[in-house]
């Protein structure tokens, strides 16, 4: 499954010329507002047909300029998921989500009520009008109702922009769900760094209509080059870990590859996965284990790149066993401590935030926790 896009487009001002491929998974666009993701969103549905580019969605071409190809929406099979949702306020949930289910090809893979409403949890609400659902409730039927049109890829156009952050995490375990049981290409667009270092497999970030960074979601985030894309309070990186359970002060611990992590995080289950997210400004470096701290994460690493930033700052790329950390430091710091390529040191993490992996309802909760 895979969905492979190159575009380009002339604004007045505004030239957009890039190229990626989004396999299966939930592929995040990310950037600035004005950057392009909608005139990519809109490309790929259908909704607009670019000056030149070509969309390939399993070997079948949905667009190419070149040989005058531009299949209209109704053949594309995308479904699209808008932020406003869309829901029809006459209809029922249930009327609402077969509205989708009657536009969808017969097959005997398109996916039954059944499944979709026990995928997103929302049985219950089918004989409710959109009027009195909640913001989350209300996400949660457009998303089905896109998925009942047996898509071939998903494009969800900042789905959880107008929700407050409670109606956030209730939906985001839905949305993991979706990514890991549908298998299918999901474009999602995102201005929200937490969501898409809890949802993202693959990252594109865009910048003043280019892709400034392209690949899996980890690897791009700890990447010192694309840091300024994000911004020096939200570039950081993600680091996978297991929850080994709980100490006998009340602390959880989480194994990571450079060591334990310790959180007032509760519930997470234990042998679990988790994604730790790490702020690069909560990183600090020591060349030997500090003692006589406060912090309880210290992390053993190796330097693998020095990026300067500015004449005062730096962004320092860690490893910890095949996995990546970034740290944000002064340029004095880095000539203090002789940091240099492959140099061993200590990763003080002041605090992380921790999103579980784990699939549905009650998955952990985007929780920021000292260290």
């Amino acid at each position: 499954m895979m969905l492979e896009v190159s575009l380009r487009h002339r604004f007045e001002g505004f030239d957009l010329d890039l190229g990626f491929a989004a396999p299966a998974g939930l592929t995040a666009l990310f950037g600035r507002s004005g950057a392009g993701k909608t005139t990519i969103t809109h490309s790929v549905a259908g909704l607009m047909r670019p000056d030149a580019g070509r969309i390939v969605l399993n070997g079948e071409v949905l667009l190419d300029t070149k040989s005058g190809i531009c299949l209209p929406p109704q053949r594309r099979r995308i479904g699209y998921v808008f932020q406003d949702a869309r829901l029809f306020p006459h209809l029922s949930v249930k009327q609402n989500l077969l509205y989708g289910q009657k536009l969808a090809p017969q097959s005997e893979s398109a996916p039954s009520l059944e499944r979709i409403t026990g995928l997103l949890g929302i049985g219950h609400l089918l004989p409710r009008r959109p009027a009195r659902l909640s913001g989350g409730e209300v996400a949660r039927v457009a998303l089905g109702r896109a998925l009942l049109s047996n898509p071939r890829a998903l494009v969800m156009d900042e789905p959880l922009a107008a929700l407050d952050p409670a109606r956030k995490a209730e939906i985001l375990p839905y949305i993991e769900g979706l990514r890991d049981e549908m298998k299918l290409p999901i474009l999602y667009v995102s201005h929200a760094p937490a969501e898409l270092a809890r949802l993202a497999t693959t990252l594109v970030l865009i910048e003043a209509g280019r892709v400034r960074a392209c690949g899996p979601a980890a690897e791009v985030l700890a990447a010192p080059e694309t840091a300024p894309v994000l911004g020096p309070r939200e570039a950081g990186a993600i680091l996978s870990g297991r929850v080994a359970g709980p100490e006998p002060d009340g602390l959880t611990r989480i194994d990571t590859a450079g060591g334990p992590i310790f959180t007032e995080q509760h519930g997470l289950r234990l042998g679990a996965t988790v994604s730790l997210r790490i702020h690069a400004q909560d990183v600090t470096l020591a060349r030997t284990r500090p003692e006589g701290l406060s912090a309880l994460n210290m992390l053993a690493a190796t330097v693998s790149k020095i990026a300067p930033i500015s004449e005062t700052s730096a962004y320092v790329q860690l490893t910890l066993g095949g996995e990546q950390l970034l740290s944000k430091v002064t340029r004095r710091s880095v000539d203090a401590l002789g940091l240099h390529e492959g140099l061993p040191v200590t990763a003080v993490v002041k605090s992380v935030s921790l999103a579980a992996e784990d699939v549905g309802p009650g998955a952990g909760k985007l929780s920021r926790q000292s260290g």
